[in-house]
């Protein structure tokens, strides 16, 4: 079964506006409560997918063995954990794997830069397959900035403390939430020096080939599991594989990013 959200979401606009008419037209009569119910629920269904489509979409393709079709003969399994574009008689399914870093390297002491750059050099070079890095960096919008900082530094510290109460804490995780929390700090501390908040988004992609989808796929998922332990434990960085909206949004920006400041904090919110 094939899947389109651009038809889904216009179906719910649809769905609303059809109730909204309704409504208005029959004036009080018999069939207003049925507009209304559609009207509701074409509104409600449409803010459901816009909110939180990148879980709804997924968990419905999936459950429903259901196939997204887009513009150039890219297609999305219902797992909505890869891209998959035939070619020639052969399959390539693209991965997305979102990097969380937490360190900047104005942080950074320049041996410690030396020491960084030296340990990502090795991850990638025990990689056998292309890795495509892509970074995006934008200044923010001060508006509600440091309020969005503050309750992340907040979280950031509950995770820490939790994790050094446990009898046998992570070590690696321990450290990774040290960071977590400084990095939080420093932006908090920028902001009162008066330095303009820099945002900055991380992921890699990685593509496979194969005869079938199903082979194809293996390989993608393959190649991103190991890309995520390498890079992970090689920068104790959180490496999160992508799907579903979130996958798509990286798929998207190989071709367009979004060209404003605001445009940019939508997309990433």
């Amino acid at each position: 079964m094939e899947f389109n959200v651009k038809y889904v979401t216009t179906a719910a606009v649809g769905m609303s506006m059809l109730g909204a008419v309704g409504i208005f037209l029959t004036g009080g009569g018999i069939l207003q409560p049925v507009f209304a119910i559609l009207c509701l629920s074409g509104a409600g269904l449409s803010v459901l997918i816009y909110k939180y489509g990148y879980f709804i979409i997924p968990l419905a393709t999936s459950r429903m063995r259901i196939v997204q079709i887009m513009e150039g003969n890219f297609e999305i399994p219902p797992a909505q954990d890869v891209i998959l574009k035939q070619v020639g008689g052969l399959y390539y399914a693209s991965s997305f794997l979102n990097v969380k870093i937490y360190e900047s390297t104005t942080d950074k002491s320049p041996e410690e830069n030396v020491i960084y750059s030296e340990y990502f050099e090795r991850a990638i070079s025990s990689v056998r397959f292309p890795v495509k890095f892509a970074m995006m960096v934008y200044v923010k919008d001060m508006s509600l900035h440091r309020l969005k900082l503050e309750t992340k530094h907040a979280e950031a510290q509950l995770r820490l403390s939790r994790e050094r109460e446990k009898p046998d804490p992570d070590v690696l995780r321990v450290d990774r939430y040290e960071k977590e929390v400084g990095y939080y700090e420093n932006q908090l501390n920028r902001l009162v020096s008066g330095v303009k908040p820099m945002g900055a988004i991380t992921y890699v992609m990685t593509t496979a080939v194969g005869v079938s989808k199903e082979g194809a796929t293996a390989t993608a998922k393959a190649q991103a599991n190991e890309l995520r332990a390498t890079i992970s434990n090689a920068l104790n960085v959180e490496v999160v594989a992508l799907q579903g909206d979130e996958m798509l949004r990286c798929f998207n920006w190989e071709h367009i990013i979004p060209p404003t400041q605001d445009a940019m904090d939508q997309a990433v919110l």
